[in-house]
């Protein structure tokens, strides 16, 4: 039996219970997880925002150390450490045929078969996102579990696993910033702080940082915010901001704005704060009720590129060794990420902060 926060259903609070592994089956590999990040897609699942079968172990940003392994798996054994990935590609689809595997058909295969039972009553338990990281361990496909590079710290490495990738990825790979272009961030949460550290490490600037909470200041500029903007109000969000994202960049706008809420009125003022010709990356996931308005005319006249990113546009066998080197070298903090080391019932009140705009990410310690 392993601890595990589970969510009876959709909308229904988490409860901490024990639950039951079976042994790893063909290509399956057991994780005894070190930490998890809470990520807002997590809260996403609970409420319904994102579709999830339950009783699910949610939780997808993780790493940890291999106790067992399945037949027929040959990347890695036990005693590894490795990071989770929460869309592993098939390799064979469309998609992974383009070179495109954060688009791949069958990533989320894994979060629709139940891996575990609930030890109270043996009920089906489903795996949030194919990883269900909220657990002190884990069953994974074997293409989830990554070696972790050597010379990272295994607990601060559940970064790597979705946030640390996604804002890589927004910078390098989908809005693929130059030296000395200018770039706005939308939301310092953890994935808005891996951006702003990867747009330093891009060599961009001005950085500028922007959100609700005056709080998140210290964060961004510790990250690499040349400047904070606080979002005070609607009229931030309809006129007043992009101005002022203009006047710290020449007056024409920024180079590249990426957008790390998930909000139809952030989505809209990141947008109006690009430059002409400029490109907006769109990282946050939002609702189907969050409906953004654009015109013919301002279609054409921008020329604005606008573009969704799904776990930062990265391959993460390729990236992550990549990521490594910066960390190795102190480019890339992993744990100026980190606000706030919790344990598995902490994880509701990590919830609650990230509705209320609080801090950056929250790790499960285990």
């Amino acid at each position: 039996m392993v601890r595990a926060a589970v969510l009876p259903a959709v909308n229904a609070p988490l409860e901490v219970a024990e639950i039951e592994l079976p042994e790893p089956g063909p290509g399956q590999v057991r994780v005894r997880l070190a930490a998890a990040g809470v990520c807002h897609s997590d809260l996403s699942l609970s409420n319904g925002t994102l579709r999830q079968p339950a009783p699910a172990v949610l939780g997808h940003e993780g790493a940890g150390t291999v106790t067992a392994v399945g037949p027929e798996v040959t990347g890695v054994a036990p005693g590894d450490p490795v990071v989770l990935n929460w869309a592993p590609s098939c390799g064979d689809c469309h998609f992974c045929g383009l070179a495109e595997p954060w688009l791949c058909a069958h990533a989320g295969r894994a979060a629709g078969t139940p891996y575990a039972t609930l030890g109270a009553d043996g009920s089906a338990l489903y795996p949030g996102l194919g990883t269900a990281a909220f657990a002190e361990e884990t069953l994974v496909p074997a293409r989830a579990a990554l070696p972790l590079p050597a010379g990272v710290p295994l607990v601060d490495a559940a970064l790597l696993g979705c946030a640390v990738l996604t804002g890589w990825g927004a910078i390098h790979h989908s809005a693929r910033v130059r030296t000395g272009e200018s770039v706005v961030v939308y939301g310092v949460g953890g994935v808005g702080l891996a951006t702003l550290q990867a747009a330093r490490i891009a060599g961009a600037g001005p950085i500028v940082a922007v959100d609700v909470s005056p709080a998140k200041e210290e964060l961004a500029r510790a990250a690499g915010a040349t400047d904070f903007l606080l979002a005070d109000g609607p009229a931030f969000f309809e006129k007043e901001g992009a101005r002022r994202v203009r006047a710290l960049t020449g007056g024409v706008g920024a180079d590249v704005a990426v957008e790390c809420v998930g909000r139809a009125e952030t989505i809209r003022a990141a947008w109006s704060a690009t430059r002409r010709g400029g490109r907006t990356t769109v990282v946050g996931i939002g609702g189907r009720d969050q409906q953004v308005a654009f015109s013919a005319l301002e279609l054409f006249h921008f020329g604005r590129t606008l573009a969704g990113c799904v776990y930062g546009n990265s391959d993460p066998a390729r990236d992550l060794p990549v990521i490594a080197e910066h960390v190795r070298s102190g480019a890339l903090d992993l744990s100026g990420l980190i606000t706030e080391r919790i344990e598995l019932d902490g994880i509701p009140a990590a919830f609650e902060a990230m509705l209320a705009g609080k801090g950056g990410r929250a790790l499960v310690v285990f």
